[in-house]
């Protein structure tokens, strides 16, 4: 079936093209005047971050015999060959990359798309948000972040303990306020009940008005993420919401492997809970963790969604000039 006449032009006005190539040059004149260091680092790899919700997209390399071949990953973030950077001596480092996550089309997603990503040794996770907050303030001009924890988020816009709740009480506010509940939806999964009022009725008020930086995850959501002791415990990971959107993900990075195993493992029978593959659970990075990964935080920024803001657009579309749509 023959294509559109015009389905070879970009989905991108030239204007949000330019203000892209503008907003790119911002970025990396932010981080050069502060003394961070540019780094590439493969987007086909051998390692995979092991995550119950992200699915990488898999590449095949053949070898001798076409038939067969090895197993590379396209990264779903450049963490994995940054970290390892760190572990051998970087101090400051940042990328402007491709990155690619399976089953992401919509309004705010696309399987591939720009992330920038930077660590720098030694800072807490209260350093980690300021320059957060000082990148958006570069890129978007809004005036600084208002830091609000995770828990008076959830007290405020959805009237709940996140970190106390039980599932029946989460599962409660959620039919209370009339949100639609999939029948997968079980009280074993308190974390999907979070997920689930997280974004129908805490993310849509986050960032209205001046950017927002949300912190202090319950440690059952702490990824990559140092967890600090308490009653309760919390996770050191934050993220930066604007109008309504989550425009970047920040931890106080784990820097201890044998956690990371026990949360890669954790993740892995997850996934083959929800019927989906496991992941390859041991990886380079594993091994520079065991060598040495420096205290330090790392950030990672949806660039499109920031070009996005940046130009009062409605969908990623309109700031990428060849969606999947088109590629």
């Amino acid at each position: 079936m023959a294509l559109p006449a015009d389905d070879f032009r970009p989905t991108a006005s030239w204007t949000n093209l330019k203000l892209r190539a503008d907003l790119l040059r911002r970025l990396r004149d932010f981080f050069h005047e502060r003394g961070f260091l540019e780094v590439e680092t493969p987007l086909l790899s051998a390692d995979v971050v092991v995550d119950r919700h992200l699915d990488p997209l898999a590449v095949l390399l053949p070898g001798d015999d076409p038939h067969s071949g090895k197993r590379f990953w396209l990264q779903t973030s450049p963490e994995f060959g940054m970290k390892r950077l760190l572990a051998a001596g970087a101090e400051a480092i940042y990328q402007i990359t491709r990155a690619f996550r399976a089953g992401e089309v919509g309004r705010l997603h696309n399987p591939e798309f720009t992330i920038a990503e930077w660590y720098r040794r030694g800072d807490s996770m209260a350093a980690g948000m300021q320059l957060l907050a000082d990148v958006a303030e570069a890129l978007l001009g809004l005036g600084p972040a208002r830091p609000i924890r995770y828990a008076d988020a959830f007290r405020q816009f959805a009237g709940v303990d996140p970190h106390r709740a039980t599932a029946a009480d989460l599962a409660a506010a959620a039919h209370e306020k009339g949100i639609s509940v999939s029948p997968s939806f079980t009280l074993e999964d308190r974390d999907a009940w979070v997920h689930l009022l997280l974004a129908q009725l805490v993310e849509p008020h986050l960032g209205v008005g001046e950017p927002a930086i949300l912190y202090d995850y319950p440690a059952s959501q702490a990824a990559l993420a140092q967890v600090r002791p308490g009653d309760p415990p919390l996770a050191e990971r934050f993220e930066l919401y604007v109008r309504g959107i989550e425009l970047a993900n920040g931890y106080h990075e784990l820097c201890d492997p044998q956690e990371l195993r026990r949360r890669f493992a954790e993740a892995n029978r997850q996934r083959a809970a929800d019927g989906k593959p496991t992941l390859p659970d041991e990886s380079r990075l594993l091994t520079a963790m065991d060598h040495g990964l420096p205290e330090c935080t790392g950030v990672a920024l949806g660039f499109d969604r920031a070009v996005m803001l940046a130009a009062d657009a409605s969908s990623l579309a309109e700031v990428l000039a060849f969606p999947i749509a088109r590629a």
